[in-house]
């Protein structure tokens, strides 16, 4: 038989040529950053014939023992999306309170301005809402928090880890800031595009005050029908305003008002989701150092993913997830902020949906600088215990589940 051409393509090279072109990208931005890395360190240049993964497993708090996982199969994502989904709702539940009066100081609710300001505000506007509505009370909203949370975590889970087998792979040259980075914006992006109607509704209900409730139904009804007010100028009056054909056209109601505030969202989730998930992946090998690894790390099951790291004891879990959730929140947490006033834009005010610009200017009048960091204190006592629990939950779940 003839010699192959050598510029000859077989089909079963296609998926590795385009594996290495849609990494050759963070290659590039890698080569620049662990150079850097390198003399800052003082690591100096690595031996040209030295073999990366032949470096032993107490020198890299990354191991390579066991069985390599197939991260794409249908077992390990139903696994991993089980024990992401857990982790959130176990999270959401143990913050609910929290969360109440935290959008309800970010959305400047007129029976809980007061309060905004001091830590003794917080615990007047608990007191106040105990007072009204029992203990139920602190947690309204919560049963549509977990209709939300437990796909958005499900998602946000599986979709990070497929991301980073993807992006990151087992090697450990690849474990780079830009790498996790990305791998935890992209799982964010894809988590919150997929659930962000219920995180309307969630909003909309821990938003409700008055003595005559809403249920579910009520709330997804109202959110559904309501429209815009049309903008007037001074030279009209009511009766000789009237409505432009793109007006006529344009959607004013339905369920794209279930996506009010998605384009903000969207822009905030990409530092959110990418630095909590960089922050807690480096923690967690800070933690896992030779020199501090025999005190925080515990013994590494016989069965665990080749590319699996040791398990870190609760304490160190436990504060891995707190700095990550602090880190991300103060990064995010301006566009978190006009992502809620425009949210509720529909309940309070005119009813005019404002855009991102008026939502910041509106915000910038009202209060300033400060004014996108209303509720920050709070934030952090939510975020932490939050990000912190729910990280610990899952990482021991995934140890449960062999994954």
């Amino acid at each position: 038989m003839p010699s192959a051409s050598p510029n000859h393509v077989t089909m079963s090279e296609l998926p590795s040529k385009r594996e290495g072109n849609a990494s050759a990208l963070f290659d590039k931005m890698d080569g620049v950053v662990r150079k850097a890395g390198n003399v800052v360190a003082g690591k100096g240049a690595t031996a040209p014939n030295a073999n990366p993964d032949s470096i032993r497993d107490d020198a890299s708090p990354i191991t390579a023992k066991g069985k390599q996982p197939d991260k794409h199969s249908m077992d390990y994502v139903i696994r991993s999306g089980i024990a992401g989904g857990l982790a959130g709702c176990a999270a959401k539940t143990t913050v609910a309170p929290l969360d109440r009066v935290k959008i309800l100081f970010q959305t400047r609710n007129p029976q809980f301005v007061k309060y905004q300001g001091s830590w003794t505000g917080f615990g007047l506007a608990i007191r106040d809402i105990y007072a009204h509505d029992g203990i139920l009370g602190l947690f309204r909203g919560h049963s549509a928090t977990l209709l939300k949370i437990y796909p958005y975590a499900a998602i946000k889970f599986v979709a990070y880890e497929q991301y980073r087998a993807m992006i990151i792979g087992s090697n450990r040259q690849n474990e780079t800031w830009l790498r996790r980075f990305s791998s935890g914006a992209l799982a964010g992006v894809s988590s919150v595009f997929l659930t962000y109607p219920l995180e309307i509704i969630r909003v909309r209900l821990a938003f409700e005050t008055k003595h005559t409730r809403m249920s579910l139904a009520g709330i997804c009804k109202k959110i559904y029908q309501e429209q815009p007010l049309l903008k007037q100028t001074a030279s009209k009056t009511v009766a000789e305003a009237t409505i432009s054909p793109v007006e006529v056209v344009a959607p004013r109601s339905g369920l794209i008002n279930f996506y009010r505030g998605f384009s903000t969202t969207m822009l905030g989730m990409v530092p959110y989701a990418g630095v909590s998930f960089l922050t807690h992946d480096t923690a967690g090998d800070f933690f896992r150092s030779p020199s501090l690894r025999k005190y925080t790390t515990l013994p590494k099951p016989a069965n665990a993913p080749a590319d699996k790291p040791a398990p870190l004891q609760a304490w160190a879990e436990l504060t891995a997830g707190g700095i990550s959730g602090v880190v991300s929140q103060t990064v995010a947490y301006p566009l978190e902020v006009i992502r809620r006033r425009m949210q509720v834009s529909g309940a309070v005010g005119d009813g005019h949906r404002l855009r991102i610009g008026e939502t910041a200017s509106l915000i910038f009048r009202e209060r300033g600088l400060p004014g996108f960091f209303v509720g920050l204190s709070i934030g952090y006592l939510k975020v932490m215990p939050l990000a912190a629990v729910s990280f610990y939950t899952y990482e021991r779940l995934k140890t449960l589940f062999n994954i």
